[in-house]
């Protein structure tokens, strides 16, 4: 992939999507999402096909797709899981048509067995049941790997998938009922400190672990694998550390200033009790994540104030 190369990313307008134009043009990329119009409908195929021959992009980082926290997940699982079927259908079919040299899937840690060994390897994927409280989302992200490697099995196309850690930072969704655990509490604690509410609630036990990369990061590391990695063997992109529910919660009130208490709510579902990915692969090529995760709550809130601090 080199500067002049046409390059598409598909859900621009996605957190890590926009990372990821960020990033490309900030780094010299010239043609990156050139169209004469905005970007389409993905689910739909006669849209995608006129993208696709219009612009014929060389590159393509599928990232878009609806997402969500455990309780979007909850209350939306047959729209999270046809938006995501439908747009990985068309978006890779329509790369292997119009000839782009290589497709990177963007899948979900979600895709992992509940209960699979931990740090979570790629060889555990379909080794046993997925988590109940994202089974639909989990099971369409696994279709788009399996998809990918069906491509590149038949006609030898240069598709590849990328597996995140729990991606946080500026643009996130913060609307706090659907949204990822980092969003969601750092917009209930904003609230809370506003109206100088006494307590939060935060969802479940705060005993499960998480892993969180800070979205610039995974950006970062997108990039880099656009280049140096071709395998149909998915990779894990994380950085190495994990923190408890409840650890997360408390920081992100120190990063807030909210003065109250945490109530965890036992009888909210905790999800898969731990989530780390193994990402050896990754660092063994030699990257490595720029931002800590106290930088990367800081930046977060910093954007969250500038953007949205002012409507609440």
């Amino acid at each position: 992939m080199n500067r002049n190369n046409r390059i598409y990313v598909a859900g621009g307008d996605t957190l890590l999507g926009a990372a990821l134009l960020s990033q490309l043009k900030a780094t010299g990329y010239s043609t990156v999402n050139e169209t004469r119009s905005a970007e389409p409908d993905l689910a739909d195929k006669v849209q995608v096909e006129a993208l696709f021959a219009e612009t014929r992009p060389d590159y393509v980082f599928l990232v878009a797709g609806r997402s969500g926290g455990i309780s979007a997940n909850q209350k939306y699982p047959a729209d999270l899981m046809i938006d995501n079927l439908l747009i990985d259908c068309q978006v890779i079919r329509c790369a292997h048509l119009y000839g782009t040299r290589k497709l990177m899937y963007f899948a979900s840690s979600c895709s992992y067995p509940r209960l699979c060994p931990q740090p979570m390897r790629v060889e555990s994927l379909m080794s046993g049941p997925l988590e109940p409280s994202n089974e639909a989302y989990a099971t369409a992200k696994i279709s788009g790997i399996k998809l990918c490697q069906a491509f590149r099995q038949q006609y030898g196309a240069d598709m590849v998938t990328v597996i995140p850690a729990n991606i946080f930072g500026p643009g996130d969704d913060f609307t706090c009922d659907d949204a990822h655990v980092i969003a969601a509490l750092m917009a209930r604690l904003h609230r809370a400190k506003i109206s100088r509410s006494d307590t939060v609630e935060v969802w479940g036990s705060g005993s499960p672990r998480r892993e969180f990369v800070f979205v610039d990061d995974v950006a970062d590391a997108a990039i880099f694998l656009m280049k140096e990695f071709s395998s149909p063997t998915p990779i894990n992109v994380g950085n190495g550390s994990d923190v408890s529910v409840r650890e997360i919660a408390e920081m992100i009130q120190q990063v807030v200033g909210y003065q109250g208490s945490l109530n965890f709510n036992a009888s909210k579902p905790d999800g898969m009790p731990l989530k780390m990915l193994d990402s050896a692969k990754l660092l063994s090529m030699g990257w490595r994540p720029k931002h800590s995760l106290r930088a990367g709550l800081d930046a977060t809130y910093r954007w969250f104030l500038a953007t949205r601090g002012a409507q609440d």
